[in-house]
């Protein structure tokens, strides 16, 4: 039975479900729902949306990608990945253009998966992964510098640049305050962990340095001051105006969303593989993460992804199916009403030191410097990702990022494909190392046979034309010998029917031998095999060059 399309809450309902089980998932859901507490306010802080609506969507998305996950253990929410993305939206269109933008990534993310695009998602270059996601990382960290030492700036330029030539000109005016409380978060995070792994070291830091800014007074900017209560309570679910002019103007944003949803969500199912020896289903992981970025902005919600890190965290405190992803987001429910009321009294300096060590963990340095010592064009793919992430715009360097793979795999599709002209002039030594050619080393005058190994695309297409004209002269026969070819493209269909056409004012036949079911196929809808007949393919080389011999006796 196909079960593709199956959510893997289903499969372990069917499977059946003990007691024992449910015990783990509970505890394991409680602690990861801890954990994305403080993580869901600052992420939503940092994108520029209210702390509330980062808690919403930790518990309407990670409620739903749980239920429809194709991954037994994945925790959906919102992540770092999409603050830079969604605070570009949210600057420029507003909340209103953010939630259309996330429900049109949505429905990208619906679409792939039932396109069954888990698969090529899943393969994006690792260059082009590293190169945005550590881009990603340095903006995150480049956003909250004014936080983290206290700076108050009338004006935050937009670029990169920009931002760091205004903080070295008012860098002397930082807080001492916020800074002793963002290093506090930092040290307190760091080293909690080698305390215990039950509580996270996020909320310990933002209790602790919550009440020693408030115990003694001290100047600094709150969750409160600067965005003033915040509600406990969830908002009545509400459709978004869309028309024509808002998804064409939404269509790039939206594209880039579910991109980085759709890479996101499937590292972080790939990664719960690794650590639990499971397989996830990553075409109903598309549609589970589509659904909940439907149904989010419904609720004023933001985009949501799996995490790694918490999906990691699930999995070392016990989490063995959804359930734990469903409780998690229950337990954010629950602290969100009853708790969320207090949000307002946290630092926002200490948000900051929380999200500085998110953009460390997140960039992925040493992967980074190892890309160094691998091909040029590879370390070209990271360069580039990387530093239109930085300095130009997220959604140009995905594009670009992806573009740019696509062209290496072309090169490097052309680069492995071989075409051999194997006259009466070429190495022997290599005919003898196949048994087959044999009887092709004595074929008589006005034969010529020609090999192609590899696909026969573009780029291949114009080698094949450079070797045919190597011919000093024509032949009475021309062999091609395809037994290495596993696919061909309309653009070497083109380079055959060229060479046929050439052919026949020349009056040269054109055998084919070992043609594989695949291009067999693309070239019968071609109209190539009605061309030249069905008595010239051959499978076997012997018979091949059996009846071009015979062909050439009778002309």
């Amino acid at each position: 039975m196909n079960r593709e399309f199956e959510p893997k809450l289903v499969t372990v309902l069917k499977e059946g479900y003990s007691a024992k089980i449910f015990g783990q998932d509970i505890w394991a859901g409680i602690i990861v729902g801890i954990v994305a507490l403080p993580l869901s306010i600052a992420f939503a802080i940092a994108s520029g949306v209210k702390p509330e609506q980062g808690l919403i969507t930790a518990v309407i998305a990670g409620l739903l990608i749980s239920a429809f996950s194709g991954s037994r253990v994945q925790i959906g929410g919102p992540t770092g990945a999409f603050i830079v993305i969604v605070f570009g939206i949210v600057q420029k269109y507003g909340y209103d253009g953010l939630s259309v933008a996330t429900v049109m990534a949505g429905a990208m993310l619906v679409l792939m998966g039932i396109a069954k695009m888990g698969d090529v998602i899943k393969f994006i270059p690792y260059p082009v992964i590293i190169g945005f996601t550590s881009g990603i990382a340095v903006i995150i960290f480049t956003s909250q510098i004014p936080d983290f030492i206290g700076l108050q700036l009338l004006h935050t330029p937009e670029r990169f640049l920009g931002k760091w030539i205004a903080y070295a000109q008012n860098v002397t005016a930082f807080n001492g305050y916020a800074l002793a409380i963002s290093m506090l978060t930092v040290l307190i995070i760091l080293f909690w962990r080698r305390v215990t792994d039950k509580l996270p070291g996020p909320l310990i830091a933002i209790l602790v340095t919550t009440a020693i800014v408030h115990i003694f007074h001290w100047p600094l900017q709150t969750i409160g001051t600067r965005f003033g209560s915040v509600p406990h309570s969830f908002p009545a679910p509400h459709i978004p105006h869309i028309d024509w002019d808002i998804i064409v103007k939404m269509s790039p944003p939206a594209l880039t969303i579910a991109l980085l949803a759709g890479i996101e969500s499937l590292l972080s199912a790939v990664v719960a593989d690794g650590m639990t020896g499971r397989r996830h289903r990553s075409n109903m992981e598309l549609i589970a993460q589509g659904i909940a970025n439907i149904v989010s902005p419904l609720f004023n919600g933001m985009p949501a992804t799996g995490a790694i890190a918490r999906t990691a965290t699930n999995i070392k405190n016990g989490g063995q199916t959804p359930v734990s992803g469903i409780v998690h987001a229950l337990t954010v429910m629950v602290l969100f009403i009853f708790l969320g009321q207090w949000a307002s009294l946290i630092p926002m300096a200490t948000l900051a030191g929380i999200l500085v060590l998110v953009a460390y963990n997140m960039g992925e340095w040493s992967m980074f410097a190892k890309l160094f010592r691998s091909p040029k064009s590879d370390i070209m793919v990271l360069l580039t990702t990387f530093l239109l992430t930085v300095l130009v715009d997220l959604t140009v360097a995905i594009e670009v990022g992806i573009v740019l793979a696509a062209f290496l795999f072309m090169k490097r599709m052309i680069d492995v494909t071989e075409v051999n002209y194997l006259n009466q002039g070429s190495d022997k030594d290599e005919w003898v190392l196949d048994p087959e050619m044999m009887d092709a080393i004595n074929i008589p005058e006005g034969i010529e046979i020609f090999e192609i190994n590899g696909p026969f695309f573009f780029g291949a297409a114009d080698k094949f034309r450079d070797t045919l004209n190597q011919m000093k002269r024509r032949p009475k026969a021309l062999i091609l010998r395809m037994r290495f070819v596993p696919a061909i493209d309309a653009t070497g269909i083109s380079a055959l029917e060229d060479l046929l056409r050439k052919a026949k004012k020349s009056k040269m036949e054109v055998i084919f031998s070992g043609v594989h079911a695949h291009p067999l196929k693309v070239m019968k809808e071609a109209g190539i095999v009605k061309m030249v007949g069905d008595d010239h393919f051959y499978w076997d080389i012997k018979a091949c060059i059996a009846f071009a011999k015979k062909i050439t006796q009778e002309q």
